[in-house]
């Protein structure tokens, strides 16, 4: 047993409460507990930190939010439980969830990294400023000078426990199978050229037979097919090419030519193994090597810069979209979109005619704010969305902007 991978509070035997030492308590949070004995969190991520973001990281720790920004009902405490999120928890305590790091403070080392906070932990609300910040652990209790105390130790392994921003669920899968392309030059992909005993279909546990460039370094593909273009809505510029997911592929022995026995040279297709599958896979299926699955936490924050942009399509076959549904969307990392920001979506105001005229001139009325994007996956032209929160179905063309 290490200090790395255990934490260890002190506990007051009487009250059985965590006693948390005074001059940690305007700073304390999980990652500064786990700093402090010396582990590292596991999913720590480093981000580079301009001057301005560091400025403003320090303003934000220093100053809390505007009690006004508090959630209506917003308890005093939060006992975190398994299953919550950052998102969840901060919808209790805050009237936009999204602007969580101004509540806790941001980390001025990693300042796009969330805090860790695991199960089990207390959350308190401090107001004693006048504004609000969010704490971790229970308030240095007042002493009297007459308490007897018997410290214990209580020891909790760290590992990767530490509750996600969003959940997981949600986008994992899309993670390894949003197959998206630049452009649709096809002749040189890996394609699946026969099967055993001659099938046509394949599924799990068949042996699949390619030929094309493969990448000596990957052993897990995906399989996909019909590329299609992705448009912009507006300008009808091709944004880049999604392929319809079929399933997964393992490379099992690579491929060859040589000399037949006519003295002619003999193709040896390389040798797959089909794995799980979203539908039957096809003789003339392309295959692509699945990429990292990047499952560090997704900090929900706004764009540093006004942005605004059109939903491209709902994904999957699906023509309108809802809560914890994925969109593309028509900007990407050239448009300055970076995985984690928060996207506002607006409702269309309608057409109608103002019959309280005489002259019965036509009117739109204002566009309506009524739900929220988190960018998970970001592309040159493109990034792939999901919906957070939504008062109706959205669909190709709506508009987002900045929160």
């Amino acid at each position: 047993m290490t200090r790395a991978n255990f934490r260890t509070y002190a506990v007051n035997a009487a009250t059985q409460r965590t006693l948390v030492p005074a001059a940690w308590a305007t700073t304390l949070s999980a990652l500064t507990i786990l700093t402090l004995w010396g582990a590292q969190p596991a999913h720590a991520v480093n981000f580079p930190v301009t001057t301005e973001q560091r400025s403003t990281a320090q303003k934000v720790a220093e100053a809390g939010v505007a009690l006004s920004e508090l959630a209506p009902n917003a308890p005093e405490s939060y006992l975190v439980k398994k299953g919550d999120t950052l998102w969840d928890i901060s919808k209790i305590f805050l009237t936009n969830p999204w602007r969580w790091p101004e509540l806790w403070g941001m980390n001025l080392e990693q300042i796009r990294n969330p805090h860790l906070i695991y199960p089990g932990q207390m959350l308190y609300l401090d107001k004693s400023s006048g504004r609000a910040v969010l704490r971790v652990g229970k308030p240095t209790p007042t002493l009297t000078g007459d308490e007897k105390f018997s410290p214990r130790s209580r020891v909790e392994p760290v590992g990767s426990a530490a509750i996600p921003t969003i959940p997981l669920r949600l986008i994992e899968p899309f993670l390894n199978e949003a197959v998206v392309f630049s452009n649709n030059d096809q002749d040189n992909i890996p394609r699946i050229v026969a099967a055993q005993e001659n099938r046509v279909l394949l599924t799990r546990g068949d042996l699949a037979y390619v030929r094309g460039e493969l990448n000596a370094q990957a052993r897990q593909y995906r399989i996909y097919r019909e590329p299609k273009p992705l448009t912009d809505p507006i300008t009808g510029e091709v944004l880049g090419y999604e392929a319809v997911y079929v399933g997964a592929a393992e490379y099992l022995r690579p491929g060859d030519t040589r000399v037949g026995a006519d003295g002619k040279p003999e193709i040896v297709p390389s040798t797959f193994s089909i794995g799980s599958v979203r539908q039957e896979v096809r003789i003339g299926d392309r295959l692509s090597p699945s990429p990292p699955r990047d499952l560090d936490s997704f900090v929900p924050r706004a764009p540093e810069n006004p942005i605004a942009g059109h939903i491209v399509s709902v994904y999957g076959e699906a023509i309108l979209a809802g809560q914890n549904q994925i969109v593309a969307i028509n900007r990407g990392a050239k448009d300055g979109v970076e995985h984690g920001h928060v996207l506002a979506l607006w409702r269309a105001g309608s057409a109608l005619i103002d019959r309280t005229d005489t002259a019965k001139p036509s009117m739109k009325l204002p566009d309506e704010l009524h739900g929220n994007l988190l960018v998970f996956r970001v592309f040159n032209s493109m990034s792939y969305a999901l919906i957070l929160s939504v008062q109706e179905p959205v669909k190709r063309g709506d508009r987002f902007s900045q929160p």
